[in-house]
């Protein structure tokens, strides 16, 4: 079976739902963990959202994390290794299918916990752009049902023009 890229509007229960998984999470993950976070749309109040929450950890070592991994499949975490991303270690909670959750870990220092976090919270200051980055989503899952690549791709040139705006590169559209 083929996973449908489904877009759907926010639902107040996303936050409960990642406050129990970082709760399981944190008691595999001991004192390797530093951080833990809400990221993705499921963390940004009012916009549509794939029903996936996701998940930043900040942990001491990325390579104790694979020493982990049997543990997080304990708690029904898959371990996909860097999953495209160098650094990072993912894993997905469901299957090919359904997701429920997916689970990013970067060492402390990695910069790409600073990108995520400040996109999200970018995106929660300012309600028009993250209107506009959910009815961007709306419309590439109506396109691309069952592509995620399309989808994916569809959302990069809006993200890159965000994160270049951190850096004083060039301001958001619109």
């Amino acid at each position: 079976m083929v996973r449908l890229i489904e877009v759907i509007p926010y639902k107040p229960e996303w936050s409960a739902l990642y406050s129990k998984e970082a709760t399981k999470i944190a008691g595999i993950l001991n004192q390797e963990l530093i951080e833990i976070h809400h990221i993705g749309s499921t963390a940004i109040k009012g916009i549509s959202a794939k029903p996936i929450i996701d998940i930043l950890i900040v942990v001491r070592s990325i390579s104790n994390m694979d020493k982990l991994n049997e543990r997080m499949i304990g708690i029904d975490y898959r371990p996909m290794g860097e999953y495209g991303i160098k650094g990072r270690r993912f894993f997905i909670k469901g299957n090919d299918e359904l997701r429920t959750h997916h689970l990013h870990a970067f060492q402390s220092g990695d910069r790409q916990i600073k990108q995520y976090l400040t996109f999200r919270d970018y995106l929660i200051v300012n309600p028009n752009i993250a209107k506009r980055y959910s009815d961007l989503k709306i419309e590439l899952a109506g396109k691309h049902p069952h592509d995620i690549e399309k989808y994916m791709d569809g959302k990069d040139s809006f993200i890159s023009n965000i994160h270049a705006s951190f850096s004083g590169l060039a301001k958001p559209k619109g």
